[in-house]
């Protein structure tokens, strides 16, 4: 494990006992080192006060930083080198009060004993501390049991580490999706009967927690947990309309169902958060305009794509999705019935649709079909069809072979070598484009104008001759160019 742990980290701790004090890696880091994962942040607590850390290491010439109201001191590690900085945070152990608003302590006091810091954390696995120059693990909860046994448990009394801060079951949630853990049972029931409190909870915590659980391992599994606590009535209530709201023709799964098990096709392909999001809520629409259709004994969805945007944008003004990250949200979920029968859509068609999306977005559409098609449960989430519309993106997308191509255009015939508009122009440039296609290398403003001044000497008929053969060898060359599109869809 010491191999794992930087040197700065390694640094930051010595000093601290070289000046008489104890240090301990504290929290997630010693669970990720313990299940030999890879940290993401490292955390040192000590049995120093801020201003007796801040004077440790200025005395050493490292410059610390401390504007933070819960203690913690930055210490900032210059590389001579390459000028780059590495910022250690240590925090003095804690023991916090009362929280009125089950958000933050009322204050903060510092603690001379690292188990009051231990007991104030939230579940066993983040309980732990670690001494790095001895191994010595310090675990007070039995974390490291739980760690082996995969079990997520509060510490100490379950009800009262969610009233101190409510954001804690959804963390609890949140790491039986990311760890892969089971939930124990007297933690979930507390989870149960102090779910109301997550809305005292900004939308900014919501969303980081909400964005890490999607992007875990097993976000189907915590969303459903999420939902049997009521979590979910308190974060994503829009969500909970999807259960047990039944659907016609080709699903055989409920709207939150079917809305998980598209997700988890993301998921399992390792798609970004994005898709990820989009994917989950992409139908959240369909409960609010479900209507029977009495005649066929069907249910209907009319415009559940529109009502659905609405509703994901709502969602993401309230947990405070990034402002780019919410259109295209919007987006996807608004433009995701696209119809797309090769037998009956129009290359004009599909253009208007990429114009609806937007060109940066239309493949993520498409990936969302493949996620609302695996979320109906069918065998392919490529078909021929969707291939085929995907192919005639392509080729909507594909600049055609054209005199715009060319390094000279008219305008330049125009002002620089004072030609005048006409038929003559045009059959100079698709002249020049049968040159370039045949030779790429002639594309160049030099060359063209040459050239072009010796075809403007040959007279009219000669000159069309040549002007026609451009426009045979131009449709010949995107004729060939669309044909290796569709070999490359399969159709």
């Amino acid at each position: 494990m010491k191999n794992q742990i930087p040197n700065n980290v390694s640094r930051a701790t010595k000093t601290l006992k070289d000046n008489s004090f104890e240090a301990f890696l504290v929290g997630g880091c010693v669970r990720d080192l313990l299940r030999d994962a890879k940290p993401t942040d490292w955390d040192i607590t000590t049995n120093a006060k801020p201003e007796e850390i801040i004077e440790i290491f200025e005395k050493e010439g490292i410059r610390t930083v401390y504007e933070n109201t819960f203690g913690t001191v930055a210490i900032v590690y210059k590389d001579e080198d390459d000028e780059t900085e590495d910022i250690i945070e240590i925090t003095p152990y804690r023991t916090e009060t009362k929280y009125s608003d089950n958000r933050h302590p009322d204050s903060v006091k510092f603690a001379d004993n690292l188990s009051d810091d231990l007991k104030r954390r939230d579940f066993t696995i983040n309980a732990m501390a670690m001494d790095i120059q001895t191994g010595e693990i310090v675990d007070l909860f039995d974390g490291k049991q739980d760690l082996e046994n995969k079990i997520i448990r509060a510490v100490g009394d379950a009800s009262e580490r969610f009233n101190e801060d409510a954001l804690r079951m959804l963390r609890a949630v949140r790491f039986s999706s990311q760890l892969g853990f089971e939930i124990s049972r007297v933690t979930l029931d507390a989870v149960q009967k102090n779910a109301k409190l997550l809305e005292n909870i900004s939308g900014e915590r919501i969303r980081d927690e909400f964005f890490k659980l999607i992007m875990g391992k097993e976000p189907m599994k915590a969303l459903n947990v999420a939902r049997a606590t009521s979590v979910l009535d308190h974060f994503l209530p829009e969500m909970a309309e999807g259960v047990g709201i039944d659907q016609s023709r080709n699903h055989v799964y409920d709207v939150w169902e079917h809305q998980l098990r598209a997700m988890n096709y993301a998921v399992e392909q390792n798609y970004p958060l994005l898709m990820r999001v989009t994917s989950l809520f992409h139908d959240i629409g369909k409960p609010r305009t479900r209507r029977r259709d009495h005649e066929k004994e069907i249910w209907t969805f009319y415009g559940h794509e529109v009502v659905g945007a609405r509703i994901a944008k709502k969602i993401a003004e309230r947990l405070r999705f990034p402002r780019e990250f919410s259109e295209k949200l919007y987006k996807l979920v608004r433009w995701h019935m696209f119809f797309s029968d090769p037998d009956i859509i129009t290359l004009a068609a599909v253009r208007r649709m990429i114009a609806n999306v937007g060109h940066d977005l239309i493949w993520d559409l498409m990936i969302l079909r493949q996620c609302d098609r695996k979320g109906m449960g069918r065998p392919k989430a490529v078909p021929y069809r969707l291939r085929k519309y995907q192919s005639m993106i392509d080729e909507a997308l594909h600049d055609p072979v054209s005199v715009k191509q060319l390094k000279l255009n008219g305008d330049y015939m125009i002002a620089e070598m004072k030609m005048k508009p006409g038929p003559r122009m045009g059959w100079i440039l698709h002249a020049l484009l049968e040159e370039v296609l045949d030779d790429p290398k002639k594309n160049t403003l030099e060359y063209l104008k040459e050239r072009t001044l010796d075809l403007n000497e040959l007279d009219d008929k000669n000159l069309q001759t040549l002007g026609e053969q451009g426009k045979d060898k131009r449709d010949e060359a995107q004729a060939g160019e669309i044909k290796e599109i569709r070999k490359q869809h399969r159709v």
